[in-house]
């Protein structure tokens, strides 16, 4: 992690034209960063060939050269810095633009250069944790070279419960296969984990596995995005790009939200899938890949595909292997698991002491019921790591809407909701419908106590466990 108080040994290059921008920018960071400077493309060029360069800082304009032709050749670099593109003619075009052909932000002029420091501190940090990645995977892959074993690629797919270990049976069974895959389950379950995980045990080499998040990228920017264009193709187009689905050839590609995929789209992909072949954009040239596709989505696609907002034809060629990520509420005897594993992430990330969680507080992750899934539980504990000075984390230091009211009245309205549906049962006699709202009702009263809960109700507190864990499965 780069400390942001000392002097770090980060190489930055600053591009521009104007002397004054130059010199102004190498006075404000060289305290901070070994600073090169270049005022056009060849002069930056030839400082990125013989120096490694962490970070380059350039202008979009300058005179007769652009600052996206800079981009462009910066990137195919054996080692590519970290890019920042910098204009006074900043708009959403220019800078989506700039984005997508790989700058990692863009600023506009005048500049703050307290912003500026900050941002490429942020950049370069992003960079060193990625590099360790990378690193770390390379040794893993040479592990494996030398033990002539798979990687088992279920390590992050936490969870003991009857549905995770459905999960875990159903990758282990996939997995070595073609076949495509596709994952359902709301936002924040892990379907993106599912994904590296059928990666990681179909044998494909490591480094093939891409990802697209369909739902970021216009139907423009997505469809060029994911079968890349040749020069001239349209506005911008200053050369040849290879899209996501060539650079995922003999890997994985992972389509995140695919019911976001417009129709248009839609049918190049069935193409994909039908055919083993690509076109880029602008050309009429079949191009061969060999990619195993998983798709993801929050949505109900066989209910699209009725209302005629997704292709019946797609949706059979995604829809070879499907199962669903499980929402953490229908796991909740893996959510204290889950949180000591994120209490040792985030102590390491921020430089914290590990500390473990008070019984409180691990009552009231438990009572919760995490309609953000596991994302928003590991946004709680980081919260808690961050925000706690004790020799442990308590319910004072989780985010407010942990607090025992907030769970309270959060729980309410799903009882109450819940209560409408299983009064109209009672008139079949159901008694597990009245057990449950008598349960959920001695909770409420007891203040989520489930040892003062157990009382009220004359049963024991571990029988009342047993029936709690007995109605979420029901």
């Amino acid at each position: 992690m780069i400390d942001f108080n000392e002097k770090n040994d980060a190489v930055v290059l600053i591009v521009d034209d104007e002397k004054s921008t130059r010199d102004g920018l190498r006075l404000a960071l060289e305290d901070t960063f070994d600073c090169y400077a270049a005022a056009d493309i060849r002069e930056a060029m030839n400082i990125l060939k013989n120096e490694k360069v962490d970070l380059m800082l350039t202008d979009l304009r300058m005179g007769g050269d652009n600052g996206m032709d800079l981009l462009d050749q910066a990137l195919t670099l054996p080692h590519p810095p970290v890019a920042v593109m910098m204009t006074a003619y900043g708009s959403v075009d220019t800078a989506v633009e700039a984005m997508r052909r790989g700058a990692w932000h863009f600023v506009t002029k005048p500049l703050n250069l307290d912003e500026v420091e900050m941002l490429i501190k942020r950049a370069l940090r992003g960079r060193k944790q990625e590099t360790k990645i990378v690193k770390l995977e390379q040794e893993n892959q040479q592990l494996r070279r030398q033990s002539g074993k798979s990687p088992h690629g279920l390590e992050r797919l936490i969870g003991k419960s009857p549905a995770m270990i459905h999960v875990h049976q159903m990758i282990t069974q996939i997995a070595p296969t073609k076949a495509t895959v596709l994952v359902e389950g709301e936002s924040g379950t892990g379907k993106e984990l599912v994904a590296g995980a059928i990666h990681a045990m179909s044998g494909r080499p490591a480094d093939k596995l891409v990802t697209v998040n369909c739902a970021a990228l216009s139907p423009q920017l997505l469809e060029s995005e994911l079968f890349g264009h040749e020069k001239g193709a349209f506005t911008g187009a200053t050369q040849r790009r290879i899209g996501r689905f060539e650079q995922a050839n003999r890997g994985t590609i992972f389509l995140d939200e695919i019911g976001e995929v417009d129709q248009a789209t839609q049918v190049k992909l069935l193409r994909v899938l039908s055919e083993k072949t690509i076109e880029r954009v602008g050309s009429n040239t079949p191009v061969k890949v060999d990619v195993r596709v998983v798709t993801a989505t929050n949505k109900n696609l066989h209910k699209m595909v009725a209302k005629g907002d997704f292709r019946e034809d797609l949706f059979f060629r995604l829809n070879v292997v499907k199962f669903e990520m499980p929402p953490l509420r229908k796991r909740s005897e893996d959510v204290i698991l889950l949180a000591n594993t994120f209490l040792k992430e985030f102590a390491l990330e921020n430089n914290r002491a590990e500390k473990p969680l008070s019984d409180e507080a691990a009552e009231l992750l438990q009572q919760y019921q995490w309609p953000g899934n596991v994302r928003e539980l590991r946004t709680a504990i980081e919260h808690g790591v961050v925000m706690s000075n004790d020799p442990f984390i308590g319910p004072r230091h989780l985010p407010s809407f942990l607090s025992i009211n907030e769970v309270i009245e959060a729980n309410n309205e799903l009882v109450d909701a819940e209560s409408k549906n299983s009064l109209a049962k009672l008139a079949d006699f159901n008694l597990s419908a009245l057990e449950k709202i008598t349960i959920t009702r001695a909770l409420n009263h007891s203040g989520g106590n489930r040892t003062a809960a157990a009382e009220l109700l004359g049963i024991s507190r571990r029988t009342l466990q047993r029936k709690l864990k007995d109605l979420k499965q029901t």
